[in-house]
């Protein structure tokens, strides 16, 4: 059965200097080539209150051509580990909260935040993407970013689209509720989950920490501290996430009589845009 190791990089963002997070992102590269697949957090280079677009606006990436991106796509070559990181992501004069898996080969899939949570309404165009799901090693990994975690058909489309891991970059604010909400989304789509929250506060908006990996049966195989900076890599058989089955007489996609009906129609789409 393969073998893969997953992880999170907790830490808290350096709120409107993307070249200090980098170069401190940069600093954790022996840690991170012990992973496969690592996963940071929300808007990981920018920090994320911000009270207008012009303030964010400089500071936002293009994806993949921008110095960021870049940056990025190098480390991942040079660790040989997929890196799935949230972005500000800049489109001209438009804004979106972006989620961005850099390959070790270039590849490079972008997925746009689609549920907005509060004030991000008030920044970001809200995303035109289905659900977007990417392919590594052999292994399916649904993206969904922080807000995301309260819709449970998100989640539970990515699962139908055959995603074995979701990959939750996440700028928490409500304390414990999507960390629990998580354990939830594995439980209820037998998958596992990897949520990279940050710490900290910026403009009296405190950031919840507590970052974990969980299994298909809702099992935390590891977590962060609430003010924590730490990567932390668990090893994981992804086909786990393959036995749909809660008992030996139940299955949740056997028994579901209202999820496949109302979503089925999604499956065949795929909301990531790839480059090179």
């Amino acid at each position: 059965m393969k073998k893969l190791k997953i992880g999170f990089f907790q830490f808290k963002p350096k709120h409107g200097k993307p070249e200090e997070n980098l170069k401190f992102i940069e600093s954790y590269s022996d840690k991170i080539k012990e992973a496969d697949i690592i996963v940071l957090p929300e808007l990981a280079t920018t920090g994320y209150v911000f009270h207008s677009k012009e303030e964010l606006l400089p500071l936002a990436d293009e994806i993949p051509e921008g110095k960021q991106s870049k940056f990025f796509s190098d480390l991942a070559k040079n660790t040989d580990t997929l890196i799935i990181t949230g972005l500000a992501e800049r489109e001209e004069d438009r804004l979106f909260n972006s989620q961005a898996a850099f390959y070790p080969d270039g590849k490079v899939v972008r997925y746009r935040k689609l549920h907005l949570f509060y004030k991000e309404k008030q920044l970001f165009e809200p995303s035109d993407n289905e659900p977007a799901i990417i392919d590594y090693k052999g292994v399916k990994i649904g993206l969904m970013i922080c807000f995301d975690w309260a819709f449970p058909e998100h989640a539970r489309l990515l699962m139908l689209k055959g995603a074995q891991i979701l990959a939750h970059s996440s700028n928490l604010v409500l304390p414990g509720l999507g960390q629990a909400g998580m354990r939830i989304r594995s439980i209820e789509n037998r998958v596992f989950s990897i949520t990279a929250n940050r710490f900290g506060e910026e403009d009296g908006v405190k950031f919840t920490g507590k970052s974990q990996i969980v299994n298909p049966k809702g099992e935390i195989l590891q977590s962060a501290g609430e003010n924590e900076t730490t990567i932390k890599i668990v090893e994981i058989h992804p086909e786990d996430a393959n036995d749909k089955n809660i008992t030996p007489l139940n299955n949740i996609l056997e028994d579901s009589k209202i999820t496949l009906k109302l979503l089925s129609k999604y499956v065949a789409f795929d909301g990531g845009h790839s480059s090179k």
